[in-house]
């Protein structure tokens, strides 16, 4: 079944929600690459926050309603100004509410899984306590990674591509591939009955 308007393939049992943001994707080889190759794979749904919602105007109900039907919440971004790009930003503060996500009732999300997968300009080099960013990336990760605790979820390791800017096509394609067997290992296994 195909979303009309964001052009998403919706499998009728997906197990992955896979939620892109990134606010100039026509210009971004990486994080289109990224996408292309887990966007093929069977049992995940895909949602561009930027064409789903370009004036921010985000459908709380269908956003809670989809995180509902999942057991894997997985989150691509570019790392803007050391977080994620604002429509992400806005979609977890609008849709992931006391009540539902976390506090008294909020246990739509508990024990499902929350994946990060992220790309940055710099090397790997740039991010630790002597590298220009200072920081670790499971530093600028961590609110997230306490967003998944506060609500029940299990934390999966992040999925980092550093340097996507410079990347050459070959070297662009091998992470793309590392990217579909990562998020394919998210999804169950099936076994035959």
């Amino acid at each position: 079944m195909t979303d009309a308007s964001t052009g998403a393939m919706t499998p009728a049992t997906s197990s992955v929600l896979l939620v892109l943001a990134h606010p100039a994707l026509e210009r971004s080889r990486a994080n289109r690459a990224l996408a292309k190759a887990a966007k093929g794979l069977s049992g995940v749904t895909f949602k561009d926050l930027y064409e789903t919602y370009p004036d921010f105007v985000i459908d709380i109900e269908s956003e809670q309603a989809a995180l509902t039907a999942h057991d894997v919440v997985a989150l691509q971004f570019p790392l803007y100004w050391y977080s994620t790009p604002a429509l992400m930003k806005e979609w977890l503060d609008l849709v992931w509410l006391h009540g539902f996500a976390y506090g008294e009732g909020g246990e739509a999300l508990k024990g499902k899984k929350l994946f990060v997968a992220c790309t940055t300009g710099a090397s790997a080099k740039a991010y630790h306590a002597h590298g220009y960013n200072r920081f670790s990336m499971d530093e600028f990760l961590r609110p997230l990674e306490q967003t998944a605790h506060l609500c029940g979820m299990n934390w999966e390791t992040p999925f980092v591509v550093h340097g996507a800017a410079v990347k050459d096509d070959a070297a662009l394609k091998a992470e793309a591939e590392r990217y579909r067997a990562r998020v394919a290992s998210l999804l169950p296994t099936r076994t035959e009955a």
